[in-house]
């Protein structure tokens, strides 16, 4: 198969890529399939991926973080079959070794231990004899209880599962997972095999999901064998060519401590839907992604605000790019690190341009693991931030699929878990609405009204490049500085008022007292 062709087969959907591959005829499949990721030859332990490596590390050195857990809340109201979906859950650990996967140490290297069967226990907790106040009291506590609790990896399972009852036809179940096991297209995964498995044993069916033709630890293996010699060079070179030299680290508003802590919390807002619009219609006339602009907003948004124009932004690319990792939970997504240069006092739309070469550049240089680059570029190792960037950035747009289950509604709950991997990170993500977005950040680094600062320029800055593309940064730093000092006299004079109006009761109070 030409070199062309399998690099379009790499790009389309699964449904696509089946379709083109049946009209290419029995030797095309022949040709993609010898190319699959292949079965490991033992089937009890596996060496740890590149990016579980580094997880295996600092869960060393902080074995009570719990920084890296995956939680989720979910309401369900409606009759549930309990039976089914404890069926359900033991089903999916079954289908996924990497759910029946600890971490030990043996001969000095970390290793994956696989079970060959576990029996799931969903923990069912009645909580129908409370009121409805008390109900909510213990809902939030026992979900940022469970999201804090940290696991221990040399025990499996890394998943746990917790039903509370409010009533006959109302449970709230709670989900965590270690991120060593799992991310957020895994997540993707196990909604659609819950809804489908749940569907099937609640109505005394088998299971209809076809096996898994690999493991998670099958691609471990594989990618420790494959990424080395030529291939991997060639890729390493791109990266220390782009990442040479120093790094900044980012401007925070408290000292670092000796050691990094992961105590955060977070702020979120809404781009609206006519600004999303306007923002799309930009990226279209410039040729690039929205990820792409809203990058480019964020990087104009630190220069202008936090005053730093050499900063790297970490962001997450999903890595699966083979149709076999598909429908695995596991550990796959990489990091990109992406250094956009903003010297010069450029343009917004000339920024656009950079952002776009670099994002490019990267994408075509996605194979190189997080963890491999770190080892290559050997930057100064510091215990008190990452070493390669502190800021993070996300746009979501991995598969979504609807949250639901025969018989019942559900509804995500959002809560904040008091924490945060990265010292300023921003997620962002489309609604209905809009562009939902999540500010998150170290308490010990940053004030709450700094990040309040920080959104409300973003959405000041997001308004003025649709508006104005060739507005330059020095022009947009003097529009956020003179919006923030007309925000800061508006809190003067509310305060002001409130003053007033207090001094006001007190005398209404005084002469009242005196009748």
């Amino acid at each position: 198969m030409s070199t062309n062709r399998s690099e379009r087969l790499k790009n389309l959907s699964p449904q696509k890529r089946a379709l083109l591959l049946k009209a290419l005829g029995k030797e095309a499949v022949q040709a993609e399939q010898s190319k699959r990721i292949p079965r490991r030859s033992q089937q009890n332990s596996a060496p740890l991926s590149f990016a579980q490596q580094r997880l295996w590390f600092l869960a060393r050195l902080s074995p009570e973080n719990p920084a890296y857990n995956l939680p989720a809340a979910v309401r369900l109201q409606g009759q549930l079959n309990l039976s089914a979906l404890q069926q359900t859950l033991n089903e999916i650990v079954r289908r996924h070794e990497v759910l029946r996967t600890a971490f030990a140490e043996v001969d000095g290297e970390p290793v994956q231990l696989i079970s060959p069967s576990l029996d799931f226990a969903l923990s069912v907790v009645n909580l129908q004899h409370l009121a409805e106040t008390e109900q909510q009291a213990e809902i939030e506590q026992r979900t940022l209880e469970e999201a804090q609790r940290p696991f221990n990896l040399t025990r499996d399972p890394l998943l746990r599962a917790t039903l509370l009852q409010l009533g006959s036809a109302e449970y709230v179940l709670l989900l965590t997972i270690h991120h060593i096991i799992s991310d957020g297209w895994s997540m993707g995964v196990l909604v659609r095999e819950v809804a489908a498995l749940y569907e099937a044993f609640s109505t005394d069916k088998p299971s209809g999901l076809p096996e898994l033709s690999v493991q998670y630890a099958d691609f471990a293996s594989w990618q420790r064998q494959h990424f080395q010699g030529e291939k991997l060079e060639k890729q390493l070179a791109y990266w220390k060519q782009q990442l040479g030299g120093g790094l900044a680290v980012l401007s925070t508003d408290k000292q670092r401590s000796p050691v990094q802590t992961f105590r955060g919390s977070q702020q979120s807002f809404v781009i609206s839907a006519s600004l999303t619009e306007r923002l799309k219609t930009l990226a279209q006339q410039q040729d690039v992604t929205l990820f792409m602009t809203l990058l480019a907003a964020f990087q104009s948004l630190l220069s202008c605000q936090i005053k730093q124009d050499n900063l790297a932004i970490g962001s997450p690319i999903a890595n699966r790019n083979r149709i076999e990792l598909e429908e695995l939970i596991g550990f796959f997504v990489n990091t990109l690190v992406l250094r956009i240069d903003t010297a010069g006092n450029p343009t917004f739309r000339e920024l656009l341009g950079r952002t776009r070469e670099v994002a490019l550049a990267a994408y075509a240089h996605p194979d190189v693991p997080f963890e491999k680059l770190v080892e290559e570029l050997q930057p100064e190792r510091n215990l008190s931030y990452n070493p390669l960037f502190q800021v993070w950035f996300v746009l979501q747009n991995a598969p979504r699929p609807p949250l639901e289950l025969a018989g019942l509604t559900l509804s995500i709950l959002e809560f904040d878990v008091g924490m945060s991997r990265h010292d300023l990170s921003l997620t962002l993500w489309e609604i209905s609405e809009g562009i939902q977005g999540l500010f998150e950040y170290k308490t010990d680094l940053f004030e709450a009204a700094t990040i309040a600062r920080i959104v409300r320029g973003f959405q000041i800055l997001l308004n003025q490049v649709v508006i104005q593309p060739d507005i330059r940064l020095d022009d947009l730093a003097e529009i956020l500085a003179e919006a923030e000092r007309q925000h800061q006299i508006e809190q003067e004079k509310q305060i002001h008022l409130s003053g007033i109006q207090k001094l006001k009761m007190a005398k209404r109070k005084v002469m009242k007292s005196l009748k």
